[in-house]
C-alpha cells in the first residue's frame, strides 16, 4: 500500500542499546528513570540472574530467574552479552531479547558498570552507545550520598573509594554528562540519544527497503 502523500513517512531504522553508567550518587537512577518515563521507544533491558526472587518480582519483568545450572549452560552457549558473577550469584543480560527489540526498531537502555560496559563493546560495539554521567565534584557527590540518609558513614566512606575507581574509566565512554545541573543533564541525554537515532547506520534497514527492486 502506498502512503497518502500528507502521511508521515514512517523510518524503519536500527534500534540502539543505550548504555548509562556513573558512580553512587552521580544521579545516574533518575536520570534514567525520566528517560523511561518520557520515551516510549527505550525499554529497560532486563537481567538474568541466579539470586531467588523477592517479593512481588516477577520473573521476565525484573529479571529472568535461572538456577545456577541454567544460567552456566546459558554462559556455555554464550547466550549473554555481558554477565558477572557477584559473590555467590550470577548476573547476566540475556543476547536474544535485546536483539529481538533492536531489530524492531527499539532502544534497550542498559543501568550497568564499566566492566559490564567493556564485555557489550568487545561483542556488540557497532550498536552501543555509552554515557557516563560524572558529579560536579567529589565534595558534591560524597553530600548526595549523605544527604540520601540510607548508608552510614562506613559505607558512605566505601561508595566513596569506590567512585574514585569507577570514575577513572571515563575515557571508555562516548560521552559524559556532568550533573550539576538535573534539567540541563536531561537534556543533555536526550540530545544524544536522539543523535544517536538519527545516524547513518541506524537507517541502513530503510535504506535497504526504499532501494528493494
Amino acid at each position: 500500500m502506498s502512503n497518502d502523500a500528507n502521511s508521515p513517512v514512517i523510518l524503519k531504522r536500527r534500534g540502539v542499546m543505550f548504555v548509562v553508567s556513573s558512580p553512587s550518587g552521580a544521579g545516574k537512577t533518575t536520570l534514567t528513570r525520566r528517560l523511561l518515563d518520557e520515551d516510549p521507544n527505550v525499554e529497560m533491558s532486563v537481567s538474568a540472574t541466579t539470586r531467588p526472587k523477592r517479593p512481588g518480582e516477577e520473573d521476565g519483568v525484573h529479571y529472568y530467574f535461572k538456577s545456577h545450572a541454567e544460567f552456566e549452560s546459558m554462559i556455555e552457549a554464550e547466550d549473554f552479552l555481558e554477565w558477572a558473577r557477584v559473590f555467590d550469584n550470577y548476573y547476566g543480560t540475556p543476547r536474544q531479547p535485546v536483539m529481538d527489540a533492536l531489530s524492531e526498531g527499539r532502544d534497550v537502555l542498559f543501568d550497568i558498570d564499566w566492566q559490564g560496559t567493556q564485555q557489550l563493546k568487545d561483542k556488540v560495539e557497532k550498536d552501543l552507545v555509552r554515557v557516563f554521567i560524572l558529579p560536579p565534584s567529589k565534595k558534591e557527590l560524597e553530600k548526595r550520598l549523605k544527604t540520601r540518609a540510607q548508608d552510614s558513614d562506613e559505607v558512605v566512606a566505601k561508595r566513596m573509594a569506590k567512585a574514585n575507581d569507577e570514575i577513572s574509566h571515563w575515557a571508555e565512554y562516548d560521552y559524559i554528562i556532568v550533573n550539576d545541573d538535573l534539567e540541563k543533564a536531561e537534556q543533555d541525554l536526550f540530545t544524544i540519544l536522539r543523535a544517536e537515532r538519527i545516524k547513518r547506520m541506524q537507517h541502513a534497514p530503510f535504506v535497504a527497503e526504499l532501494t528493494k527492486d
